[in-house]
């Protein structure tokens, strides 16, 4: 692979890290500890919205975040025709 080539496979997968941890902090940090208060108006399966996504709801994105970055990876390889045949 050119280096100018691997430049911009890096720099695009940079891009897709930053943004799912981005997301992952606001549904784990954000949702379970800054807005807790606003977020536990609401109930879901019996608790409180804020508690249930301090306690459960972040392991559920995270695990989502990670089949959406295999499905991302597995499309920038072969973009790149980086992929495993």
């Amino acid at each position: 692979m050119p280096a100018k080539s691997m430049k911009l496979y890096w720099k695009k997968n940079l891009q897709y890290l930053a943004i799912l941890l981005g997301i992952w902090f606001l549904a784990s940090f954000g949702m379970g500890i800054l807005f807790v208060d606003e977020l536990n108006a609401f109930r879901m399966g019996g608790f409180k919205l804020g508690f249930w996504f301090a306690q459960q709801g972040s392991i559920y994105v995270f695990v989502i975040l990670i089949f959406v970055y295999v499905y991302l990876m597995n499309r920038l390889d072969k973009s790149f025709e980086v992929d495993e045949k």
